[in-house]
This record gives structure tokens, C-alpha cells and sequence, in this order.
């Protein structure tokens, strides 16, 4: 598959022998699930992906499904247990804007705490749930706006949720995410959260690959929209 025969919502931004950089629409799935029957990043792409496992060949890393930006998938095996090793030793950087409700007192920061499935709804993470393992986000500030604030968030852990579930621990759930508690004052339908930067290095030539990804039409409106509170 060439990036002109992809899904025209699922952009392809790199594409050699060994892996493909996607930047992902909010509403797409990334892999199929027993949950969800619908297209995902995996069916769209299909021959393109390889190595590991057949229902999500290729994965390296996720995007939740109203989550839109950028993510690296891989063509084969060896490239795919090479990136799942850098993902796992943290040489992948993974930036993301956020929106998130309310005023951080803080113009930079880091949110220690362990992400586990919460016991009385499974469809949600929390601080100290069931099976926590460690978690980290770092921040900083990009704007204080009227009732919110605009920040980057860079993982250095990759929990489910662990961006949505960790600012909505500190009281300040992200901007949209009904399941943790945000406010959809801008009608996004979806949390104001988009992978905007991934950088890592080729796993077969060691060359450093960097990409960024611009805010989509609907976020950007939404946080004018802040703005201009």
C-alpha cells in the first residue's frame, strides 16, 4: 500500500522498508477488539503491517480512539521488536497537547503515580487501581487561559490512559473526556488530547527521525474558543 491508497482520514507522513509514521484521526481504533467492529489503523493499512501478533501486526504503540496524532507502526519482526525495545527503555519521545480544565498552579511538573484498572469501572484507568505499575507524565504550561490550561505533555511511561487518567487525578481532567470527569464546554465530542511530536531513532540505521503533527481543525477551534473566554 502506498500513502495515496490509505484511508484518506489515516495520513502517512513516513514510509520506508521497515516502518511507517502515522498521524491518526480522532475516531479510529488502532487494532481490532472484540468491542469494536468498525475499521481500524490495522485494517486500513493492512499488508503494509507486520510481525507479532496477527490481530495487531506491527503495533509499536497506541492511540486511544478519540485521541488523533502521530504513531509509528512497524513493516516486519525484527523492526518491530526493535522499537517495542526502544518503547520499553524510553528512547521513543512521545509529545502531546492537552487542554486540561482549570488553572495548574505550576508551569511545569511531573505526576508520579501508578495506573491500575479502576474496580467499580473497567473501561476506566485509575491512580492505584487493580495491577498498578508505575507511571510517569511530565509537563509544562503552554498557556493559562480563563478556565483552562494549555500543556504539553511528554509520556515517559505508556499506560492506557495515563495522560487522561493522571491530570484528571491532580483535578484537572482533560477538556472533553467525559470518562474522567472533563467538561465538553466546546462540543469536541472527544478529549482535547493530540500526539504532536514522536521522535526516535531508525531501529536498522540508527538515523534520528522527528515529526510533528498540528493541532486538527477541531482542537484548534476549541482552544481559540478558550481563548477567548
Amino acid at each position: 500500500m502506498t500513502p495515496e491508497e490509505a484511508a484518506p482520514e489515516l495520513r502517512i507522513v513516513h514510509l520506508d522498508e521497515d516502518l511507517a509514521v502515522l498521524d491518526k484521526p480522532a475516531g479510529l481504533v488502532v487494532h481490532p477488539a472484540p468491542s469494536h467492529s468498525g475499521p481500524t489503523v490495522v485494517s486500513e493499512l493492512g499488508d503494509l503491517l507486520g510481525g507479532g501478533d496477527p490481530e495487531r501486526p506491527g503495533i509499536v504503540h497506541r492511540l486511544d480512539k478519540d485521541t488523533s496524532g502521530l504513531m509509528v507502526v512497524a513493516r516486519g519482526p525484527e523492526p518491530l521488536a526493535a522499537l517495542q525495545e526502544a518503547v520499553r527503555e524510553r528512547h521513543v519521545e512521545r509529545r502531546y497537547l492537552a487542554l486540561a480544565g482549570g488553572r495548574l498552579a505550576s508551569r511545569t511538573g511531573t505526576i508520579d503515580a501508578p495506573i491500575g484498572r479502576a474496580s467499580k469501572r473497567r473501561t476506566r484507568m485509575a491512580v492505584a487501581g487493580a495491577a498498578s505499575r508505575e507511571a510517569r507524565t511530565h509537563f509544562e504550561v503552554l498557556e493559562l487561559l480563563p478556565r483552562e490550561t494549555y500543556l504539553e505533555a511528554r509520556l515517559e511511561t505508556g499506560r492506557t490512559h495515563q495522560i487522561r487518567a493522571h491530570f484528571a487525578a491532580i483535578g484537572h481532567p482533560l477538556v472533553g473526556d467525559s470518562t474522567y470527569g472533563g467538561t465538553d464546554r466546546y462540543g469536541l465530542g472527544r478529549q482535547f488530547l493530540h500526539a504532536h511530536r514522536l521522535a526516535f531513532r531508525h531501529p536498522r540505521t540508527g538515523e534520528p527521525l522527528d515529526f510533528r503533527s498540528a493541532l486538527p481543525a477541531d482542537l484548534a477551534a476549541a482552544l481559540e474558543a478558550a481563548r477567548s473566554e
